[in-house]
């Protein structure tokens, strides 16, 4: 492999925002697609992760494929349903967004322990990146595959599944620099999440819980 896993999207995320500052629907969308085959390196410890993912990437690509010029900026997808009053529906575009935000949340958190915790084994890592971001989302009686996921791991049922740690980072390393490409990707990565919770606090749609 050339470079890490990460070199795709670190190339896409150089043309993530406009010259105003916004950010790019499909520059946007598909960074975060380029990070599916780090998530595949996980193996069946992240199966649903990776669907979840995939699953709200595809629902906001649906839409700007619709109208590419209208749905350019990430934010129109959410705008167009604020006006619609459709926003808070459990298949809209913008609770695709919160919950893709969310779910990137929890991997920069994830990876951010891989390279700040050596001595951490990968099970501590996901669990501890879970308990900062995804939790307090997550009730009892939801059903996203994330939380089905998630509390079979709070039942150490997932977790065992979790990949050796010096393994993983030699298959995502390839031949260029796992840690500097990762702690380049959440340096990145980090702001559009906050930009993008700032944005739905906005309008008040950013604490919606799974149900």
């Amino acid at each position: 492999m050339e470079g890490t896993v990460f070199g795709p999207a670190l190339e896409e995320l150089q043309h993530v925002k406009s010259e105003r500052g916004e950010i790019l629907t499909k520059h946007f969308l598909d960074s975060c697609r380029h990070i599916l085959p780090v998530i595949e390196k996980f193996g069946a410890a992240m199966t649903l992760v990776k669907s979840d993912i995939g699953g709200n990437i595809t629902r906001l690509e649906t839409l700007y494929s619709s109208n590419p010029s209208r749905f350019n900026i990430l934010y129109s997808l959410v705008q167009v349903e604020i006006e619609s009053k459709t926003a808070k529906s459990s298949s809209s575009c913008t609770n695709g967004l919160l919950w893709l935000t969310r779910a990137m949340d929890f991997l920069v958190a994830l990876f951010q322990n891989l390279i700040e915790h050596d001595d951490w084994p990968m099970s501590q890592a996901c669990t501890d990146a879970y308990n900062k971001t995804l939790k307090k989302w997550h009730g009892w009686l939801a059903s996203s595959s994330f939380t089905v996921m998630f509390f079979s791991y709070s039942a150490l049922v997932v977790m065992k599944l979790a990949p050796d740690r010096k393994k993983f980072m030699e298959v995502i390393g390839g031949n260029g620099d796992i840690n500097a490409d990762i702690e380049k990707f959440c340096t990145i990565f980090s702001p559009l999440l906050e930009q993008n919770h700032k944005f739905l606090a906005r309008f008040k749609l950013d604490d919606m819980k799974a149900s």
